[in-house]
């Protein structure tokens, strides 16, 4: 592929969360300066073609992507996936099956908080795109759409929090089986910010499970991670030889994260590439 300068290998469109289409998170991208993104909507691909029009025409790299939902135990777990192929079967059953409880999900959250707050699953709606992804920041979005909060931030810190009891959990397979379904599909799976605190981290003994089953790499270099927690990702990259990325987990105007605020090595981004059977990335001019 010929990698070369400043890489952000985590962003979201609005296909899922972000508040960018596609087509504009590409753009801002290339006019933030960066030579390539990788698009990780997440548990879905339906942004990928818009977004590889959009690299063509802005001249950015582009690795077309997901953020998969897993969980281990009662602990989130999201494992990005690069480069698969997005007409796999077992990829395709196991997004939508994800997508569909996380509609029933947000649909029996909305029904909490409307007990207690002015708030209807039509305004939740009005709040998605068609066809995306739904989830708690679409939630979040109606709230304040209604009033009842200033912003995502602050729906999430009060009505979203596990704590104010209208949350409810939503279907995820373990993060050995996601993994396993990744690289299936020809893809590179990497764990997403896997050090927010360092009793977050998965245990050791289940890391090389992971590793077996084709874990590429960990994101070191992203602002959730803790100090002590990036400090014990490096130790295990290290010990494991597994690869260390860094991105942004760009929401547009859904978080304050800024494209490019972390970057991945050019290097890393070769090795990934090369590691990839099922999905071709864009490349730039030369």
């Amino acid at each position: 592929m010929g990698v070369r300068g400043r890489f952000d290998l985590h962003t979201h469109s609005s296909v899922s969360d972000g508040t960018e289409t596609p087509g504009e998170l590409v753009a801002a991208a290339a006019a933030a300066g960066l030579d390539g993104i990788a698009l990780t909507d997440h548990d879905s691909t339906a942004g990928w073609q818009d977004a590889r029009t959009a690299a063509l025409r802005h001249g950015v790299a582009l690795l077309p992507g997901m953020e998969l939902s897993t969980r281990h135990g009662w602990a989130s777990v999201h494992v990005l996936g690069y480069l698969f192929d997005p007409t796999d079967a077992g990829i395709l059953a196991e997004t939508e099956r994800i997508r569909r409880d996380r509609v029933t999900r947000a649909e029996t959250m909305v029904t909490r908080i409307g007990h207690d707050y002015e708030l209807e699953w039509d305004d939740v709606v009005a709040q998605t795109t068609p066809g995306g992804t739904v989830g708690r920041p679409h939630i979040a979005d109606a709230l304040v759409a209604k009033g009842h909060v200033r912003d995502r931030g602050e729906a999430f810190a009060t009505i979203l929090h596990w704590r104010a009891g209208y949350y409810e959990p939503h279907y995820a397979p373990e993060p050995l089986e996601g993994i396993r379904l990744i690289v299936a599909a020809g893809g590179v799976p990497v764990l997403a910010h896997p050090g927010v605190s360092t009793d977050r981290i998965l245990p050791e003994d289940y890391l090389r499970r992971l590793i077996d089953a084709g874990l590429f790499g960990v994101e070191v270099h992203h602002r959730d991670n803790s100090p002590n927690g990036a400090r014990r990702l490096l130790e295990l990259a290290q010990k494991y030889d597994l690869a260390v990325t860094g991105s942004s987990d760009y929401h547009g105007a859904g978080k304050p994260n800024r494209l490019g605020e972390n970057t991945t090595a050019p290097e890393v981004v070769e090795r990934l590439v090369a590691a990839a059977t099922g999905y071709a990335p864009v490349t730039r001019p030369a």
